[in-house]
């Protein structure tokens, strides 16, 4: 996303703050003081920037969006927090060997071209030990599950219904299965995989071997 539509973009998943603030205190416990963090694909920053607040994390910020990134990097300067925000691509990581001890990557593995080469990528650059989580939406969601994800969005009749429809016809379109998250990771090197499901979506956790 470019222009105006990222800018679109950014100013509606603001109204979802609580959330990224919620996923940024779980995650706290997951990574160590002063961990090197990487999130892959941040948009707007929301999620990067409510992790800063809460430690003395070294926190980078990938996204092929020029847009995003300069929003990110404005929404970080308005916060007062430090994270790197840089331009590039999931696929090719401007980034040496172990650099992070811990990836995320939210909402945006389904729009990756070269999901192998993604998880490579974030195999590669992942410490001995460091953990990795993906989390997105799984296409094999039933119209059911959809329908009561999005009536727990409290929105009106006309967003719901559009909603609904930009669910069931373009975002689950784009995902992956459980199954096919194994396979993908079976070729990129990861050997310690859990992988969860919920009504929606799916929790991809990971982790590279200490040796």
């Amino acid at each position: 996303m470019e222009g105006p539509v990222a800018k679109w973009y950014a100013s509606l998943t603001r109204k979802d703050l609580g959330e990224f603030t919620a996923l940024a205190r779980r995650l706290a416990e997951q990574i160590p003081l002063q961990g090197r963090v990487l999130e892959v694909a941040p948009g707007p920053g929301y999620f990067a920037i409510e992790l800063a607040k809460l430690g003395s994390y070294r926190i980078t910020g990938l996204d092929i969006s020029r847009t995003f990134v300069d929003l990110a990097q404005r929404n970080a300067a308005d916060a007062r927090v430090a994270v790197d925000f840089q331009h590039g691509n999931a696929a090719e990581m401007p980034f040496a060997d172990q650099s992070f001890d811990f990836v995320l990557c939210r909402a945006a593995f389904k729009n990756f071209s070269e999901p192998v080469r993604a998880l490579g990528e974030i195999h590669r650059v992942l410490a001995p030990g460091g953990r990795a989580l993906i989390i997105d939406l799984r296409r094999d969601a039933s119209r059911e599950s959809v329908r009561q994800a999005v009536d727990r969005m409290g929105l009106g009749l006309v967003n719901r219904t559009l909603t609904n429809l930009t669910f069931r016809f373009m975002l689950l379109k784009r995902a992956y299965t459980k199954t096919e998250f194994e396979q993908f990771l079976s070729q990129a090197g990861f050997e310690s995989v859990e992988i969860i499901e919920d009504l929606i979506g799916v929790e991809v956790w990971l982790q590279r071997p200490l040796v």
